[in-house]
């Protein structure tokens, strides 16, 4: 059976892939924030995963207002990069796991979620930014699989449906019929808000304590509605639901996780920085 050996969660945000394409890894303003990888990027050279199952959110490429999918699996043999602009201008397209989409989609259904099936699905930021910055040279070596969670548009699912929609894709990921090895990945957040009367707002306190949470409390943030959540991270900032979504999956293979690393930076781009890195204690 297939090998889940961790998991990771990142920012995305778009003027991250500026930075790298300008060079800017080393600008005082920048510094900070790359800074916190290296650890990460060691880990992974370590351990070398074989796939990464993303849990993002769609910036307007397959989706938009008017069709939103709570959530969407790809099921995709390549995803290609279609960013809205602000990112790396140019990325090679990105393989795809097709055995393993198709175990989590059949995996998911029997557990009654409802999701979107994409056999076809670009990718924008969210779920590049984060390989680039894990593997700084060369291409990422890992196939993917895309797990898309609605962050964008009212009716938000719930922290506690996003935990359990984790919880099950660890599950479909253990039962998988392979001997390579997966890492789940979140990407976005933390606390922001990018328009509004509260353009610009940060809670460094609440994202010290969802990260400090995820070590040993996994559920802590499952607690809140949605509204909360907007309330407490702004409306950018309820990504974190895709946190949540790789801690529960780890938690499919044992009640403990190790933490690898950690790193918190504000600001960049008017937004709460987070990375996190953890190993199946088994």
């Amino acid at each position: 059976m297939a090998q889940l050996i961790g998991g990771l969660a990142s920012s995305h945000i778009p003027a991250i892939g500026g930075a790298i394409h300008k060079g800017l890894q080393a600008d005082p303003y920048w510094a900070p924030f790359f800074a916190g990888y290296p650890p990460v990027q060691k880990w992974l050279a370590e351990h070398k995963p074989d796939v990464m199952v993303i849990f993002y959110n769609d910036h307007g490429l397959n989706f938009f207002l008017d069709k939103m999918p709570t959530f969407a699996v790809g099921a995709a043999a390549r995803y290609d990069n279609a960013d809205e602009g602000w990112g790396i201008p140019t990325l090679p397209s990105f393989q795809g796991e097709v055995d393993l989409s198709w175990q989590i989609i059949n995996h998911l259904v029997a557990k009654d979620f409802d999701i979107v099936t994409c056999q076809e699905m670009l990718v924008d930021h969210a779920c590049t930014l984060p390989l680039k910055l894990f593997w700084p040279e060369g291409e990422a070596p890992v196939s993917i699989v895309p797990v898309n969670i609605n962050t964008v548009q009212f009716p938000l699912p719930s922290a506690k449906r996003c935990y359990a929609l984790g919880k099950a894709v660890g599950e479909a990921i253990a039962a998988w019929d392979s001997d390579k090895k997966v890492a789940v990945l979140a990407s976005g957040g933390l606390s922001h808000q990018l328009d509004g009367a509260r353009a610009g707002f940060i809670n460094k306190a609440f994202d010290l304590q969802f990260m400090e949470s995820l070590v040993a409390n996994p559920e802590w943030a499952t607690q809140f509605s949605s509204l909360e959540l907007v309330e407490k991270t702004g409306t950018q900032g309820v990504e974190l639901l895709m946190w949540l979504a790789m801690r529960a999956a780890l938690s499919s293979a044992g009640p403990r996780v190790k933490e690898v690393h950690r790193n918190y930076h504000i600001p960049i781009s008017n937004t709460a920085t987070g990375l996190m890195a953890f190993e199946v204690a088994g």
